[in-house]
């Protein structure tokens, strides 16, 4: 999980790739980059850490343009302390590209044999988005002829880019001179929308980027979703172009932007985040109803921000009193996507503190919105004790997360997953809390699909069913022996 914004403007477009930026930082914590484009000259900078503090006065001045990107890296492939891994990455060739991607590919030892046997393309670190960057490069190689460049021309080589590459990839990336590029896998599995606004007698002025937030905070209008195995060009100058370049593509996105990746006040595939989190509660609400008496609850809380809507709704439902026990340090990241368990367990307390008297004598209902490793989990059922619980009954809006997920979530192996290879009640055991209580996997998915064209969703890491069918147990033994979490 990463998050990108691509914007055509006609102003100078540093600031808002920044603010942009800004909107999209609970989506990455490791590193960020920014790349812009003057005429034929582009220009990039990228540091380790969160964007208030990689960027200095004289950076943004040297990321001169009118067209420009951005990322924020969640890591989820090679090393998340490696500054020559962050992202933006640039090829020179056509050209000059400068790419930016959120996802997973999910065939990164055939892509590298390939490139360098047949393609002589030298890769200079283990991300898979140099791979991709190359990869495009290549096929764009293909195309040209002269030193025009259109949009059939492109547009082709992103159908050979599909034809090679496997996983997930919502990228968008600068060609110098040409044009602004945005493409997205042809099951659609990360997400990418499209916006647009009006810039007077000038024309119009577009952005792509992971969430609709960052679109209505600039005051773009929200077009669409760049549809599954669509490529969007747009020229220096505003001229928008587009085209299906997937042979079967279908929309399957996935299923934990909406437990917990994205911010809840965005739309991603017609799906409301928000609302989404809101029928999750409604269905957990049944399941807990089931399995526990309601004298057993005095209390339901949230582990805040974004079990939250879940949360409430399983109290409303529930007829149970809500409260805030758990205060949040707003100045911690989120704990999931801090890179190595040692650090995530370190963060949990920093992050979250109890409040003895919300807790003093009660039985605790705790919504979360997902449990994956269990060490917040743990963590906060011993804070609910150590502050007076009487009994603590622990809820997760999502299934149990009993597989690896190999489309963009750091969840590469499955000795780490809690879930994985125990029964419930082990589980809760384990996490040390005196009843455990999980969402049904068909629920989720109701709750989320309910009212949109989605009639499916990428569910690997709670079903063990990958929809692209190159994953393999071996696939995944290689996986978990070449990258950590």
């Amino acid at each position: 999980m990463c998050g990108i914004v691509g914007i055509v403007s006609s102003q100078p477009v540093n600031q808002q790739v920044y603010d942009a930026l800004l909107l999209l930082q609970h989506r990455g914590q490791d590193s960020t980059g920014i790349a812009t484009s003057d005429g034929s000259t582009l220009h990039l900078q990228k540091a380790n850490g969160q964007v208030r503090e990689a960027y200095r006065t004289r950076d943004m001045r040297n990321l001169v343009g009118t067209s420009g990107l951005g990322h924020v890296r969640y890591a989820t492939k090679g090393n998340a302390f490696n500054e020559n891994e962050a992202q933006p990455f640039y090829v020179n060739a056509p050209y000059g590209i400068i790419l930016v991607h959120n996802g997973n590919l999910t065939n990164t030892q055939q892509l590298t044999d390939e490139l360098f046997r047949i393609d002589r393309r030298h890769l200079n670190t283990t991300s898979d988005t140099e791979l991709l960057v190359n990869v495009l490069a290549n096929e764009l190689q293909e195309q040209v002829s002269g030193n025009d460049l259109d949009p059939e021309q492109v547009f082709t080589a992103i159908s050979r880019v599909h034809d090679r590459v496997e996983g997930s990839y919502a990228a968008i990336a600068l060609i110098a001179g040409h044009g602004l590029l945005a493409f997205r896998d042809p099951y659609g599995i990360r997400p990418l929308v499209l916006g647009r606004r009006q810039t007077g007698l000038v024309g119009n002025e577009w952005i792509v980027a992971s969430e609709s937030l960052v679109l209505e905070s600039a005051g773009y209008e929200l077009v669409r979703d760049v549809e599954p195995g669509e490529a969007i060009f747009i020229t220096p100058d505003g001229e928008m172009f587009s085209k299906q370049c997937a042979k079967a593509p279908v929309l399957i996105p996935c299923s934990f932007e909406y437990v917990y990746l994205a911010r809840p006040d965005s739309i991603m595939n017609g799906i409301s985040v928000y609302e989404a989190r809101l029928r999750l509660g409604n269905k957990l609400a049944d399941t807990i109803a089931k399995y526990t008496p309601m004298g057993d609850i005095d209390v339901v809380m949230p582990i805040p921000d974004s079990s939250r809507p879940a949360a409430m709704q399983v109290a409303q439902k529930l007829g149970v009193e809500y409260r805030e026990g758990f205060y949040k340090n707003r100045y911690v990241g989120r704990t999931f996507i801090m890179p190595g368990q040692a650090e995530r367990k370190k963060s949990v307390k920093q992050k979250l503190n109890a409040m003895g008297t919300e807790f003093k004598g009660k039985n605790i209902l705790i919504v979360d919105d997902s449990i994956v490793r269990g060490t917040t989990s743990k963590e906060i059922v011993q804070m609910a004790r150590e502050a007076g619980a009487n009994k603590v009954t622990f809820t997760s809006a999502a299934p149990p997360v009993r597989y690896p997920h190999v489309y963009g979530i750091n969840m590469p192996s499955r000795a780490e997953l809690v879930a994985h290879g125990r029964k419930i009640p082990e589980i809760a055991m384990e996490m040390g809390a005196d009843a455990l209580i999980y969402q049904e996997v068909a629920d989720m998915q109701a709750a989320i699909v309910e009212g949109s064209n989605v009639t499916a969703l990428e569910m690997s890491c709670f079903t063990g069913e990958y929809i692209s069918g190159n994953i393999t147990p071996e696939y995944l033994d290689w996986l978990e022996k070449s990258q950590l979490s």
